[in-house]
């Protein structure tokens, strides 16, 4: 399956349940919405999109905390 099928299957999986859709984004520098949003009609389920590339805005916008970032790092699973 393409990234493309892949987030059209996504979108659509959400707006069957009536889900919105939010994306919290480090490394991928805001890939993963702009190919969300790229699809027409994303706009039905799409709620909004954070980059947070340092840890000050891991925590001041996701609420991570300090201890879990110096436990796993900024890039963890």
């Amino acid at each position: 399956m393409t990234h493309n099928e892949l987030a059209n299957a996504l979108l659509q999986a959400c707006q069957r349940r009536s889900i919105m859709l939010a994306t919290a984004e480090s490394c991928t520098g805001g890939m993963i919405i702009a190919a969300l949003t790229d699809i027409a009609g994303s706009s039905a389920v799409m709620d909004r999109g954070f980059i947070t590339y340092s840890n000050e805005a891991k925590m001041d916008m996701l609420g991570v905390s300090a201890a879990t970032l110096g436990a796993h790092g900024a890039v963890s699973r």
